[in-house]
């Protein structure tokens, strides 16, 4: 199977490791991961904040680059829920416009082979168990894309049932959204971070060492608020935990 890694923006500007974590994750499972040089932006950021026209050129070049690949794994549930849920209405838009059905046409081979990476490793490997090992008191937040866009369901949470020595806490107020929304934090800031002070909230409560989500962006949000304050769990991508072994502890 030939399978491309799709980092992201926010993960190869800001979290590199992040994309390494899948790398090295992937490889010891077995398989054979590309990164093609010309991936770019999705899209997502301008078609939310309503230059729908202009996300189209960015979405034909990401479909342009990952077309010829059997699944594209992406550690980001908003960039997967972007191509899987918003690309086929670009092309509906596209062809109510009077278009045509070119968009659509460029835009379909990419869309039923993204996977955000547990729904790669559930659905697609069949794994659960990927033999990570990681000595921490763990609690989990369910970005929003994963949950409601991508029905991620219980999968992440499986899979940080398998890892050994991790010891998961239940979050209160598990399901509700952390504020962050990307243009929505930016247009509507003292919501967002009442909503994210919510979060941080009950993060603390669970007396957690790390704060872990399937989405930077979202830990992005909450981390900032967090070293501000000088307190909470520390936020880890949930592919940095998977990746990691008794061998080679996570930092």
């Amino acid at each position: 199977m030939r399978v491309a890694l799709f980092l992201t923006c926010v993960n190869d500007t800001l979290y590199p490791d992040t994309g390494r974590a899948v790398v090295r994750l992937l490889t010891r499972l077995g398989v054979d991961i590309d990164f093609p040089t010309g991936q770019s932006c999705c899209g997502q950021a301008h078609y939310n904040t309503g230059y729908r026209h202009g996300a189209e050129p960015l979405a034909r070049r990401l479909s342009e680059v990952f077309r010829d690949y059997e699944a594209i794994v992406t550690p980001s549930g908003s960039c997967g829920a972007m191509v899987r849920e918003v690309y086929p209405r670009m092309g509906e838009r596209a062809r109510a416009e009077g278009r045509g059905d070119t968009l659509a046409r460029t835009l379909a081979p990419v869309v039923a082979k993204t996977y955000e990476l547990t729904e790669f490793l559930v659905d697609v490997l069949g794994v659960t168990d990927v033999g990570a090992w990681y000595s921490h008191t763990v609690t989990y937040h369910p970005t929003c894309h994963g949950l409601r866009g991508l029905g991620l369901g219980d999968r992440p949470r499986r899979l940080l049932e398998a890892v050994r020595g991790l010891e998961l806490v239940e979050l209160p107020g598990a399901e509700e959204c952390c504020g962050f929304g990307g243009t929505f934090a930016l247009k509507n800031p003292e919501v967002s971070a009442a909503m994210g002070a919510d979060k941080l909230r009950n993060a603390r409560s669970t007396g957690a060492e790390v704060l872990c989500a399937a989405d930077n962006s979202c830990l992005m949000h909450l981390g900032g608020m967090m070293s501000r304050l000088r307190t909470g769990p520390r936020p880890v991508h949930i592919a940095e935990i998977l990746a990691s072994t008794e061998e080679e502890p996570a930092v």
